[in-house]
């Protein structure tokens, strides 16, 4: 069927209703012009029309009126589906407050001659060695063993946080690798204090040299606590330039840099430090090694 131009369109089709239900001639009167008497209508012209309620469709429900609007400040009503009310569903996110994390403290040795046993102690651990000697790995794996909820922290892996201007050592040592190691450092002590004083231990790992200052023990003391137990992991050379050379990326050295790191971590002999040689052990036999270690450490600790 054509249509006008510019006439309207008629109503759509509704269930029910015929095609033209609704549809009057009084679509098509000119705007101002006295509208045809509706049938039935007895008026006189011009009068106002009489409210017609249209025919409804055959199991039509007539919509229930608005709800009047809830006064300001009165809570909304519950929900009624049942034979009571439905008590509306509390927030179940709200803020939860945590202890502040503040310096870790040295563990309790075990009262009287009874041996701490490391595996149920909450401890701030620092793994350090060279390049090659299994610190992450073995990190990791202590950390999932442990009895208590413990947590591993490494400062390369917070380091390369920084995407855009990573400051990569192996481009040379400068102010800017020395400034985002030290971030690093401090990023990686705030973490373990807030860790520790929410009952969460923590092993950190990260290639401390003896004979640097500027990146040695006594910033991790300073950021950490006292209570930090410092272990050397040291495995032989050819063992470290062997796992050197299956890694990929930048974490994988010369083996010139590598002899040259072992070297220097050498100076941790004599030092006071326990060390452990892990040339001819796999990770879960360190791993053991070091809960040993530890629980000597907490009999006895070290004086760094």
């Amino acid at each position: 069927m054509q249509h006008a131009v510019g006439s309207p369109l008629p109503p759509p089709h509704q269930p029910g209703h015929g095609p033209a239900t609704g549809w009057s001639p009084a679509a098509h009167h000119p705007p101002g012009a006295p509208q045809p008497p509706a049938p039935g209508f007895t008026g006189h012209p011009g009068a106002p029309h009489p409210q017609v309620q249209a025919p409804q469709a055959p199991g039509h429900m007539p919509e229930a009126p608005a709800p009047p609007p809830r006064p300001q400040g009165q809570a909304p009503a519950t929900l009624q589906l049942g034979p009571g009310p439905v008590p509306p569903v509390p927030d179940t996110t709200g803020h939860v407050q945590l202890p502040p994390g503040g310096p870790v403290a040295m563990p309790s040795p075990p009262p009287g001659t009874a041996q701490a046993d490391s595996g149920a102690t909450t401890l701030a651990v620092l793994l350090i060695g060279p390049a090659g000697a299994g610190k992450t790995s073995v990190a990791k794996f202590w950390a999932e063993h442990r009895r208590v909820p413990t947590a591993h922290i490494s400062l390369d892996d917070v380091r390369e946080w920084v995407r855009s201007g990573f400051a990569d050592p192996q481009s040379g040592w400068n102010d800017h690798s020395e400034a985002q190691y030290r971030l690093a450092r401090r990023t990686c002590g705030f973490a373990a204090r807030n860790f520790l004083a929410n009952g969460i231990s923590c092993i950190l790992d990260d290639a401390v040299f003896p004979d640097r200052p500027v990146v040695g023990l006594g910033g991790w003391k300073r950021h950490v606590g006292p209570g930090l137990l410092p272990v050397v992991l040291l495995p032989g050379l050819e063992v470290v330039l062997e796992r050197n050379a299956e890694r990929s990326g930048n974490r994988r050295l010369s083996d010139e840099e590598v002899a040259r790191i072992h070297g220097r971590m050498a100076g941790w002999y004599g030092s006071g430090l326990p060390i452990i040689d892990n040339s001819q052990m796999d990770v879960p036999a360190t791993a053991r090694v070091l809960d040993d270690v530890l629980a000597r450490a907490i009999a006895s600790p070290p004086q760094w």
